[in-house]
């Protein structure tokens, strides 16, 4: 696997390489450059943070794509180049990232910026050459048959563009890299196809109107993304619904303070270790908030809130009540689905695997049952790498019948990667 700091040195080097060719050599068409750069960096000041945590910058991706596959511009040829095309992406995007007051980029913005300079650079290197060598009238390729031969190199980029964007958040989550490239190859059907079809249609537009084609089509790509933006805006307000709702069960007394977010925690590690997704991690995130909410029906809490000290048909009652609770909160269905049955053992009476029981309430299960054993351990006085320890080994001695075998080796595999917020004294 390619290392994440590997990226974005190839990037910082690209970049570099990129200005020091337009300085020795100046810019060919420096008036469209300069306009193509002032778009691309106002792209960047209106980036959307879409699902999983990743910033995108939709208009400026969409830009710099078009500028790499510019070709004719108002019936007239361009010669940029490669490494101009670098250039100009560079230098709007970084003009995009100067904050007012100064302040410095997040990883995020960096991971977008090394990502848009690669997928410029490669998107330039398939088209450039071709076009300024002239190979592209050889062939001939005119009308539709260039259109298509554009539509082939914006498919490559676009799978470039997704190897590299899962490269990056492996590298930042620790997410498996098939589990990631398949989640942007998923993104590609939303905002992704949007960004690579605009980048397209406005360098194929501008061989007609020139640079009115910027906005004619950064337009609808703004609306567009507005409606992102309103989206994540939902997905914020759940989540807050959500953690308010995980905290009733602390602020009533039945479960110790920071219970529910430390659960979240190891079960959004296993998660990843066990290769779910990134709706998938969502939605296990907000199940393992919401797991105690059925205590909240208990006439007298449980010690310490640790449900999974309680016999399983208790546990089981505790665990359909919390469903019912969440079932009417709006939150997402298939959240009340894995919290009713994350009492269910993973085995059948007759010993077989129940393949009904979802992956998620299993996670839960497991990752509740740890918190609730290091929570025991510390009143033990065991704590840090012997109370972790403990309660593996306690685990273990019910895997196969009460919790997942897989699950807790993925556990076991954790070890001191993973250590939960909320212990001081690194019990976790």
């Amino acid at each position: 696997m390619i290392p994440l700091r590997a990226v974005q040195l190839a990037a910082a080097a690209l970049l570099l390489a990129a200005f020091t060719r337009s300085a020795l050599t100046g810019l060919s068409d420096p008036g469209v450059a300069l306009v193509f750069v002032a778009v691309i960096a106002v792209g960047e000041r209106v980036r959307v943070t879409l699902p999983g945590d990743r910033e995108q910058a939709p208009i400026g991706a969409a830009v710099a794509l078009a500028y790499a596959l510019l070709g004719p511009l108002r019936g007239l040829p361009s010669a940029h180049g490669v490494l101009q095309a670098v250039a100009v992406a560079g230098a709007g995007t970084l003009a995009g990232m100067v904050r007012l007051p100064p302040g410095r980029p997040g990883p995020a913005a960096l991971d977008a910026a090394a990502r848009r300079l690669l997928t410029v650079g490669f998107a330039a290197t398939l088209f450039q050459p071709l076009y300024n060598s002239g190979a592209l009238d050889r062939v001939p390729l005119s009308g539709p048959a260039y259109g298509g031969f554009l539509t082939g190199v914006a498919a490559l980029t676009a799978l470039c563009d997704a190897t590299l964007a899962a490269v990056l958040h492996r590298g930042r989550t620790g997410q498996r890299f098939t589990t990631a490239l398949e989640d942007e190859l998923h993104a590609l059907l939303g905002i992704g196809s949007a960004i690579i079809a605009t980048g397209m249609l406005i360098s194929l537009l501008a061989g007609e109107v020139g640079l009115w084609a910027l906005p004619l089509f950064c337009t609808p790509l703004l609306l567009a993304q507005a409606s992102f933006r309103r989206a994540a805006a939902v997905r914020a307000t759940t989540g807050q619904t959500i953690e308010t709702l995980a905290r009733a069960t602390e602020i009533a007394g039945y479960t110790p303070v920071g219970h529910a977010r430390r659960v979240a925690d190891t079960a959004c590690a296993l998660g990843r270790e066990l290769g779910l997704g990134t709706r998938e991690l969502a939605l296990l995130e907000y199940a393992a908030l919401m797991h105690d909410i059925g205590q909240l029906s208990l006439v007298e809490p449980v010690p310490g809130g640790a449900t999974a000290l309680l016999p399983q048909p208790e546990q089981q009652r505790i665990a359909r009540l919390g469903s019912e609770v969440i079932r009417r909160t709006g939150v997402p269905r298939q959240v009340s689905q894995q919290v009713a049955r994350l009492a269910d053992p993973c085995c059948r009476p007759d010993g077989s695997n129940d393949r009904s029981l979802p992956i998620a309430a299993r996670i839960i299960r497991v990752a509740n049952a740890h918190d609730d054993l290091l929570t025991a351990a510390h009143g033990r006085g065991l704590s840090g790498p012997a109370g972790r320890l403990d309660a593996l080994e306690r685990l273990r001695l019910e895997r196969g019948r009460t919790y997942d075998p897989r699950v807790i080796e993925a556990l076991a595999r954790l070890g001191p990667r993973h250590a939960p917020r909320g212990w001081p004294d690194g019990q976790g």
